[in-house]
């Protein structure tokens, strides 16, 4: 989507673009708060950026709202915090209509297991054990907060933390299900901590389920929007 948004920009200010964005979103991740920023030495009358730039994106990427800052600002490097949603379609047959934006359950999960694993990932910990990270790469991360629910027919995870390592979300949420079909104790989260193995942990769940749903800044500001399917 990067690819996109800068042949649109670099159409509307006549010169090449480059955007930055706040999150990684790997191939079939969706973005409902992405961030992006981006240079430009053109004169564009600001007010009527969002309609020109809507107008020039496809169905499937909009711009919510865009604003000026200060030279060198990157959507990336500034962030303090971003916000991840999961929704798995916990039921036992598919759905057609979800199938891009949702991952099947078919086993009736136990979200107060779930739950009760969530709470041992929350704080600063090294999440070397649920990621495809690096031998020499930095692991330690800070989970603010972890959140399971149930909406309906949807079991929603929310996760917020100061950075975010390479499918870390998804060996979560894959390790979460795990607890929630009694294929795993969640007693076990902390062992698969200690190990910093990747092994160790469950599967990463697919990646249609996964929404970068909001990235928060220093002035307050927070692109938070919540998937349309899980919105009550």
């Amino acid at each position: 989507m990067a690819g996109v948004l800068e042949a649109a920009l670099s159409q509307l200010f006549s010169e090449s673009v480059k955007v930055t964005g706040a999150g990684r979103t790997d191939s079939g991740v969706h973005a409902t708060g992405q961030v992006i920023s981006c240079a430009t030495n053109a004169v564009f009358p600001f007010d009527r950026l969002l309609v020109a730039l809507r107008g020039l994106l496809p169905p499937d990427c909009c711009a919510r709202e865009a604003s000026a800052v200060e030279s060198g600002f990157s959507a990336r490097f500034a962030a303090r915090e971003r916000t991840y949603v999961y929704a798995i379609l916990n039921r036992s047959e598919r759905s057609a209509l979800l199938a891009r934006y949702a991952h099947h359950v078919a086993t009736a999960l136990d979200v107060r297991a779930m739950k009760t694993g969530a709470a041992c990932l929350v704080g600063e910990q090294d999440f070397r054990s649920f990621a495809a990270a690096a031998p020499d790469e930095r692991t330690t991360r800070s989970i603010r907060s972890l959140e399971v629910r149930e909406s309906g027919e949807l079991v929603r995870i929310e996760i917020t933390a100061d950075g975010f390592l390479h499918h870390m979300v998804r060996t979560i949420v894959g390790t979460l299900i795990e607890c929630g079909t009694g294929r795993r104790s969640p007693g076990e989260i902390e062992r698969i901590l200690e190990a910093r193995d990747r092994t160790a942990a469950g599967p990463t769940a697919p990646p249609q389920g996964l929404y970068l749903a909001g990235v928060r800044y220093a002035d307050g500001y927070d692109s938070f929007a919540e998937p349309p399917i899980l919105r009550g």
